[in-house]
């Protein structure tokens, strides 16, 4: 992490939940199914909240429930929210669509010592999910994947060597989307969109849903039904050990609150 204060950055985490807050709100209004994802989920476990150097959070949804946000996320978020995606801003290089604060910004590493055009606000990550059958060859072609698109994915923290190759990225996505299949079946497994290729883990259907609640800062937030399974997919039985001040991963450079 840059030259971050542990009070900014106490204040950007307080922020990024007032965002989930107003997000849970709109899909509970509207019936849309997400859970806590990757180190926001591993907070919730651990920490009850977030993880004391985490930056931004991650939330997953179901791909139909995905679409149906970004319908109307442009009329069902207040103002102090922007909605980020390739279409609301042009300058932006991701697939996976974001909430980006009005009242904060975040330079991510990558960002540093760039002329950066797209909103900066920090964020909340959205991503969407699929069900596929539990076959060999679905686990091959869902692993290379994801590796090609992060091949042609603008440079993040995840994607360090990445080249930005939209058209690329849209094929290979689409032939992941074309797995889908309904959320049923005991065998099926639970994958990442091609929108977001980071984590190459899979889930087994039966231990995402239904979904259950776990606290996060003091409020009760979805999350998966098994979440052991869940970590230990994505980060193997190690999760439950804090890793080392050298091996946590953040985004931030630096950050800024902009209101008070």
């Amino acid at each position: 992490m840059g030259d971050i204060s542990q009070n900014t950055l106490r204040k950007a985490q307080l922020i990024i939940l007032d965002m989930l807050i107003e997000f849970d709100s709109i899909c509970k209004k509207h019936d849309l199914k997400y859970w806590l994802d990757s180190g926001t989920l591993l907070g919730a476990v651990r920490y009850q909240g977030f993880i004391p150097w985490d930056d931004d959070i991650d939330l997953s949804m179901p791909v139909e429930d995905y679409n149906k946000f970004k319908d109307i996320a442009a009329d069902a978020l207040s103002d102090k929210i922007f909605f980020q995606t390739k279409e609301t801003d042009k300058s932006f290089k991701f697939d996976y669509i974001k909430l980006r604060s009005n009242k904060a910004k975040i330079v991510e590493w990558h960002e540093k010592d760039r002329d950066i055009n797209y909103h900066q606000g920090v964020f909340v990550d959205i991503f969407p999910m699929l069900s596929i059958d539990n076959s060999a060859e679905n686990k091959i072609f869902y692993d290379k994947t994801l590796a090609d698109i992060r091949s042609f994915s603008s440079i993040s923290l995840h994607t360090p060597n990445g080249i930005d190759n939209p058209l690329e990225r849209t094929e290979l996505t689409k032939e992941l989307c074309d797995k889908h299949q309904e959320w049923e079946g005991d065998t099926s497994k639970v994958i990442y969109g091609g929108e977001m290729p980071d984590v190459s883990a899979w889930f087994d259907l039966n231990k995402v849903l239904p979904l259950k609640s776990l606290e996060f800062e003091g409020t009760q937030f979805p999350v998966p039904n098994d979440c052991h399974h869940y970590l230990t997919e994505i980060y193997t039985s190690n999760y439950t050990q804090t890793p080392p001040k050298e091996k946590r991963k953040v985004h931030a450079f630096s950050m800024e609150i902009l209101t008070k």
